[in-house]
């Protein structure tokens, strides 16, 4: 039997690679702060909240060799020197010490009004100086667009590397939504897969072959307690939240057929709620719960369909473009699904607008996957090829903004989002 082995060890951390960017985006100076007493931190909090709004697609940050001056307080704000260069917003700021506390003041600006948006002190300790960047980010991203932001938030995804002895070792694997520091949840020799996160982000659902059958375990991250919630015959595959977290939609093969089923996790009992003889699977909630997305290929290919979640309706089919539609999501506010879709051996991460009917191809594949939304419905994590690399990148939905999310070595796939805190 494989073990299973829970930790919190720091695994290999994923870097950020920004690959193309949008030339209309806001543009913005992002100022190195003032460094405490004792030299340079080595968290870079201005590099750090420089990538994070470059990476959003809002943003064109000026690199820093092209300033003109350094200010660090806002008296020495100066508008003609940023206007004179083209800027319309401006971050500035200061880390000082105190014990072991580091206390961060920021500061943004508007150029053309002339005027101080926000100002802002935190105070942290080393280990969170990362989080604190992030959430400094935040605060810029939402100030300006007037769109909540997400760097504060943490992905999942599983990781595959052979080990000394040239065995398989799968890992799901929790980390800030830039891949900094990551950390274990899960081990096996076995596949893992299909990590799903609950609405609090407290928990994950996903799939586990450690005892050589498939098995849904839905595990907590702050105690590593986990619970078997599904081990029938057959397929136990593809968790996915109610939005209110008391069930699991999931894909059982049980009765002979893959099928979808509504889990209670309280009593764990189960709802069948699709009856074809074809593969229905990849169930998705919609965000009031009331109709749930699936991957089928009743109708000879796979396609997404809808139904409601009570059973009480029958199945829609609701993509026509494409050979190949599968792994579809709702958008946060419902009114788009994201999806992979399929043609002439191309695989590509594509956006449906539910109103208008309009289908958005947003990547290039060939072999894209597993699309995940960010909180804010802004941005859509996925796994695609790079080379002989399987890596995660992020891309907005007008698809102009891509940043690579790169893992030190081994494959990275199934990326999850999770929601905010």
């Amino acid at each position: 039997m494989t073990a299973l082995i829970y930790s919190h060890v720091l695994q290999a951390e994923l870097t950020i690679e920004i690959t193309e960017g949008v030339q209309s985006a806001y543009k913005i100076a992002v100022v190195p702060f003032a460094a405490p007493e004792g030299g340079a931190l080595n968290t870079d909090v201005v590099q750090i909240i420089s990538q994070d709004l470059a990476g959003s697609g809002y943003f064109k940050v000026l690199p820093r060799g092209e300033m003109l001056t350094y200010p660090t307080q806002p008296a020495q704000v100066k508008f003609r020197n940023w206007t004179a260069i083209g800027q319309d917003y401006l971050v500035i700021g200061a880390i000082t010490k105190d014990n072991n506390l580091y206390h961060i003041e920021m500061s943004l600006f508007d150029i053309y009004k002339k005027e101080q948006l926000k100002g802002l002190r935190i105070t942290v300790g080393a280990s969170s100086l990362n989080m604190a960047a992030h959430h400094l980010s935040d605060v810029i991203y939402q100030q300006i667009t007037g769109i909540a932001g997400v760097f504060s938030t943490r992905i999942a995804y599983i990781t595959n590397q052979f080990d000394a002895q040239n065995k398989p070792q799968y890992k799901l694997q929790v980390a800030d939504y830039d891949g900094k520091n990551a950390i274990s949840i899960a081990q096996s020799k076995e596949p893992i897969m299909s990590p799903a996160w609950s609405p609090d982000g407290q928990k994950i659902a996903y799939v586990s072959f450690e005892n050589k059958v498939s098995e849904i375990f839905v595990q907590t991250l702050k105690t590593g307690e986990r619970k078997s919630v599904a081990k029938y015959k057959g397929i136990n595959g593809s968790p996915a939240w109610s939005p209110d977290g008391k069930k699991l939609a999931i894909t059982l093969s049980k009765d002979g057929n893959s099928d979808i089923y509504i889990l209670t996790l309280a009593d764990l009992s189960l709802i069948k709620l699709t009856r074809s003889l074809a593969i229905d699977t990849e169930a998705s909630w919609s965000p009031d719960g009331k109709q749930i997305l699936f991957t089928s290929d009743r109708g000879g290919l796979p396609q997404i369909y809808v139904m409601p979640s009570n059973g009480q309706g029958s199945a829609k089919r609701i993509t026509f473009d494409g050979n190949y539609n599968a792994r579809g999501a709702f958008s946060a506010d419902g009114k788009k699904i994201v999806m992979v879709q399929g043609t002439q051996g191309k695989y590509r991460i594509a956006l449906l607008n539910l109103t208008t009917g309009a289908n958005t191809v947003l990547t290039e594949g060939p072999f894209d996957e597993s699309p995940s939304f960010a909180p804010n419905g802004q941005m859509i994590i996925y796994a695609r090829r790079k080379g002989n690399k399987e890596i995660l990148s992020t891309i907005t939905l007008d698809g102009l903004a891509r940043k690579d999310i790169q893992a030190a070595y081994g494959k990275v796939r199934e990326p999850a989002w999770a929601p905010r805190k």
